[in-house]
């Protein structure tokens, strides 16, 4: 029996070549482009690994993983994406995650990244490994990384600012009230030593919570 793969990406062409990519060696239970997409579907399959991009609507890849993880500790995500920077991955790795790899990288990395993902090891694209592993050794959690500084709520909340909603339509989404989403954009702003919305937009876009 194949090991069952849900796959999350919000390219339609990329997602058709991990499809086809895949196919042979795993059951792709199915295929979803948006990060509360994948939570919900996860929860009802219940797929042996994830395969993720980082960066997608409503919710990116790796606050997706936080969901996950809180729902069922035991859940395996392999990241595929376009990120080559070294804090995407900690970022990645710190919430759970069992791999990292560059999509251009995919048709040779990412069958062996599930493969070990299946077997509890960590996979990391070799370029990158090196250098996200000292700086995992090296730098205390968050000094390098100014997400880090955010809770999940605020990540979860600033991706949907910066998508271009309004508060009421951010509160309606995730069920709380405006004045709850305005508190946490201006701690957001607070914490992040940043002036208006403006500066925050640029600051979810720079740190990939938000594709442009």
């Amino acid at each position: 029996m194949k090991p069952r793969v849900l796959l999350a990406d919000d390219h339609r062409m990329v997602a058709e070549g991990l499809r086809s990519l895949l196919s042979h060696d795993f059951d792709l239970v199915e295929v979803v482009e948006d990060g509360r997409a994948l939570v919900d579907t996860a929860k009802k399959t219940n797929p042996d690994v994830i395969v993720a991009d980082v960066t997608m609507p409503l919710l990116n890849g790796i606050d997706a993983l936080v969901q996950l993880k809180a729902y069922n500790p035991h859940v395996k995500v392999v990241f595929l994406t376009m990120h080559r920077e070294v804090a995407y991955a900690r970022r990645a790795l710190e919430a759970g995650a069992l791999g990292f790899v560059l999509k251009h990288s995919a048709p040779t990395e990412l069958i062996t990244a599930i493969r070990a993902a299946l077997n509890g090891q960590t996979y990391i694209t070799p370029s990158m490994a090196g250098d996200v592993i000292r700086a995992i050794r090296d730098e205390p959690r968050g000094t390098t990384d100014p997400v880090a500084k955010l809770t999940p709520r605020q990540r979860e909340i600033l991706q949907l600012l910066a998508e271009g909603g309004s508060a009421k339509q951010v509160a309606d989404k995730l069920q709380i009230s405006t004045r709850t989403v305005e508190f946490h954009k201006y701690q957001m702003m607070e914490e992040l030593g940043l002036h208006n919305s403006a500066e925050l937009l640029h600051f979810a876009i720079k740190h990939g919570l938000v594709e442009i």
